[in-house]
């Protein structure tokens, strides 16, 4: 058995008088976890306060060595400048020269297929040449830990299937991969691990073949027949 890379102790996070986070204890260990869970059951709160973005008003996080790491949203963020520019960014900020930083941001653009929009306004590219530069942003700073929240929930299917093969390359370099997604066909390529949440608990983790053949909870089984086309 792999040893955990983050020890989730009784986490939780209450806004007012709502838990939206509630208790939730699990180590992970898998190389590729997927976060399941029917909308508004926690799942992008989870990765948030994962990624250090919210902070939980109990519990905590144990992280037996610190990762690198990125998150890439359903929604990219892009600045008001090219996209060259924008992969840049994330590099600069962690005090990568400038000479380099250019070096490294057009070889992130070449993996994600981009090299020739480099100079273009990214705020003009299309939601799926948005979001393939975000994972270029994410894939330059080379992330040990790169956490992607519904990351082709917007886009038309031959987009989704560039960002999943980007994904799948980001992985293959070594990254271990937390992502949400409400593609069920995707989650079975991507995962090796379910974790599967509602109403802001943790109600299976398990691997992936077992998840989809024989879930152990009625709401896990609920879960997969309405969300199965």
């Amino acid at each position: 058995m792999r040893a955990a890379w983050l020890t989730i102790e009784g986490l939780g996070l209450t806004e007012g008088n709502t838990r939206i986070i509630d208790d939730v204890s699990l180590p992970l260990a898998a190389q590729h976890t997927v976060v399941l869970g029917p909308n508004g059951a926690g799942k992008s709160t989870l990765l948030r306060l994962i990624h250090g973005l919210l902070h939980p008003t109990s519990g905590s996080l144990g992280w037996p060595q610190p990762l690198s790491q990125a998150m890439v949203f359903q929604r990219p963020i892009m600045l008001r400048t090219t996209a060259l520019a924008n992969v840049m960014y994330g590099l600069k900020l962690r005090g990568c020269a400038a000479t380099e930083c250019e070096m490294r941001a057009r070889q992130a653009l070449a993996r994600v297929g981009l090299e020739a929009l480099a100079t273009r306004p990214a705020r003009l590219l299309s939601g799926g040449e948005q979001q393939r530069v975000a994972l270029a942003r994410a894939w330059a700073l080379e992330p040990e830990l790169l956490i992607l929240d519904e990351p082709t929930a917007s886009l038309d299917p031959a987009s989704s299937r560039e960002v999943e093969r980007i994904i799948k390359d980001i992985a293959a370099a070594g990254a271990r991969i937390l992502m949400t997604t409400h593609n069920l066909g995707q989650a079975r390529r991507i995962a090796d691990e379910i974790v599967f949440i509602d109403r802001g608990r943790i109600v299976e983790q398990t691997p992936v073949g077992q998840f989809f053949t024989q879930p152990q909870t009625d709401a896990a089984q609920r879960f997969l027949q309405e969300e199965s086309p």
